[in-house]
């Protein structure tokens, strides 16, 4: 089954990819790796693109609100994916994702936040949705974002 009728059976749909907020490259290729930018929880369907979860967890916002900004986080990183690619069956393996967790420093429960983003890699991608994984908390994101995510994807071939 295509990534995009994994996406559509499971409700979701692909924002429009985001625009760099800096001097940078959402996207860069290396070999047969592919780097994604760390994604805020942006929301690309609104004018002009809105931050749709801020705050540190443990004084303002919670869990549940992280892990809908995990997801949020994914799925932009899927749709500058699709873009850059063409497909998301280009893909070969899910290799590492990083996720930076405004909090505050008695929070610890890290894995929770991601977990969600991990789980949707695994349903959309099954084997190759597996990876390694980085969870951290920090004291500040930009746009007092509650998470910021970064993705290293392996493709099936060299793009450019």
């Amino acid at each position: 089954m295509l990534i995009s009728e994994k996406l559509f059976e499971l409700g979701l749909e692909l924002p429009p990819p985001p625009k760099p907020a800096g001097s940078y490259l959402p996207v860069v290729e290396v070999n047969d790796l592919i780097y994604i930018s760390g994604q805020i929880p942006l929301d690309t369907n609104s004018a002009p693109p809105i931050v749709k979860y801020k705050g540190k967890i443990g004084l303002d916002t919670t869990i549940e609100k992280g892990q809908d900004a995990a997801i949020l986080c994914t799925l932009n990183a899927l749709s500058l994916l699709k873009e850059y690619l063409g497909s998301l069956d280009k893909i070969n393996k899910i290799v590492k994702v990083s996720a930076y967790i405004n909090s505050i420093e008695s929070f610890n429960d890290h894995p929770k936040v991601i977990n969600p983003a991990s789980n949707l890699l695994e349903t959309l991608f099954g084997e190759k949705g597996k990876h390694s994984r980085l969870a951290i908390g920090v004291t500040s994101l930009p746009l007092n974002s509650i998470i910021e995510i970064e993705f290293i994807i392996q493709v099936k071939q060299i793009i450019s």
